[in-house]
């Protein structure tokens, strides 16, 4: 795609030091740049195949899909923590070699993650052969921990980061059955975008709620009926997971729930804090659906920031929460950087995800184990900034009105205008 769909994003009244940079960023970036970012790419892809824990994740699953093929049921093992769908999407992947899986599900996971960038960029008329598109994901590979970790591990949560973008950009062309149809399926692989429903509760699309319902039920009792003993997933499978599994997941664990406590604070504190944000967090996203009178563009800001939020409210109190989940609310947010007043304007989004760069050196005590300290500060940090944002009150400013035969005075009935933000921008 050329540049010419997303040009009027340069069209700007104030040509100021910001927007010269985004105007730059969204020419189309030459072949060297686009053969660099592709070597960033494949390069992540061909290290993490190399390492001995490559697929540790997908590994769960693979082993569900086996176990089913074999006669038994998945849900014997205690870690395999997915929907009965899963099971039916993963045989595939059960029947491959692990020669194959090795090298092929590092390039699917990234190709995954891809794909939820170019969607979120096509959300936002960004042209997809721009440096900011091509030069955007290498850096993303590069220089954000989380991309490297799931690339590695093989976590279906790519998935998740893939549906998102896709069904919002679906949504953004009132096409909000297929969007569901979308989320659906991501639910059936892995029920991650399950808050997303509230989005389209909010937006009152039952047909595309109907879908994100009846896809990932259908095919998990398609799958309950293949196997035996499905009542596993009800009396063994959500206990574990409804107790935050346990010691094995603790030192990864990002939510405040487990995190906090290790921090001295009272577990019925931690929880009550989690909860507390979250339901702030479902607030901010309600109030964003509702704010529509600033929206200059078609409303994708708007449709992109609520989903974020509620994803966002969901993990403070998912448990457990890892690293990776941004990546489901990152590329949106990321692409979002072109249109005024967006959260990656502000330098305070930037600083609350530098303890995810990638060879920043940070004290020994936050490293290894204990690195669910600076994943909680991420999460926690672009949960507050989206929410402020949000929650925002619109302001406005009283412009002088003269009226024949009398001084000027301030009407605010028909002269209040919105403010502008007054935030600081990284651009």
């Amino acid at each position: 795609m050329g540049l010419w769909p997303g040009i009027w994003l340069m069209k700007r009244e104030h040509h100021g030091a910001g927007n010269r940079l985004l105007d730059w960023l969204l020419r189309p970036a030459s072949r060297p740049w686009q053969l660099v970012s592709l070597a960033v790419v494949l390069g992540v892809c061909v290290s993490t195949s190399l390492r001995e824990n490559w697929g540790s994740d997908n590994a769960f699953v693979v082993k569900a899909a086996q176990t089913l093929l074999a006669g038994g049921s998945p849900y014997e093992d205690k870690r395999f923590l997915y929907l009965p769908s899963a099971v039916l999407m993963a045989v595939p992947e059960a029947l491959l070699p692990t020669a194959v899986l090795r090298w092929t599900l590092p390039v699917a996971m990234s190709g995954l993650l891809g794909i939820g960038w170019l969607a979120a960029l096509r959300m936002f008329s960004v042209p997809l052969r721009s440096r900011f598109a091509v030069v955007g994901f290498a850096a993303l590979a590069l220089a954000y921990k989380p991309y490297v970790n799931l690339v590695l591990i093989g976590n279906w949560t790519a998935i998740s980061a893939a549906a998102l973008p896709v069904a919002l950009l679906l949504a953004r062309r009132r096409r909000w059955g297929s969007a569901g149809l979308v989320i659906g399926l991501a639910i059936a692989c892995k029920p991650m975008l399950v808050p997303v429903g509230l989005l389209f509760v909010m937006a009152r699309r039952w047909r595309g709620l109907t879908a994100a319902v009846l896809v990932p039920l259908g095919l998990s009792l398609a799958g309950a009926l293949l196997m035996p003993s499905p009542s596993l997933f009800f009396t063994k499978t959500l206990p574990f997971l409804l107790n935050g599994q346990d010691a094995y997941a603790l030192p990864w664990d990002a939510s405040p729930i487990a995190v906090l406590p290790r921090l001295g604070v009272p577990e019925p504190v931690a929880v009550l804090v989690a909860f507390s944000g979250a339901g702030a967090g479902l607030w901010a996203a309600w109030t964003r659906w509702r704010r529509t009178g600033e929206e200059t563009d078609g409303g994708e800001l708007r449709l992109a920031e609520t989903a974020c939020m509620v994803m966002l409210a969901a993990f403070l109190v998912s448990r457990p929460s890892f690293d990776h989940y941004l990546l489901v609310v990152l590329p949106l947010l990321l692409a979002s950087a072109v249109r005024p007043g967006s959260m990656p304007r502000s330098p305070w989004f930037w600083l609350a995800l530098t303890p995810q760069v990638a060879l920043l050196p940070w004290p020994s005590e936050l490293a290894h184990k204990r690195r669910a300290f600076k994943d909680c500060a991420t999460l926690c940090g672009v949960a507050i900034l989206l929410a402020r944002r949000a929650l925002r009150s619109g302001r406005v400013t009283l412009e002088p009105v003269t009226t024949a035969g009398s001084p000027p005075r301030t009407e605010p009935e028909c002269a209040a205008t919105p403010a502008e933000s007054a935030s600081r921008t990284a651009f």
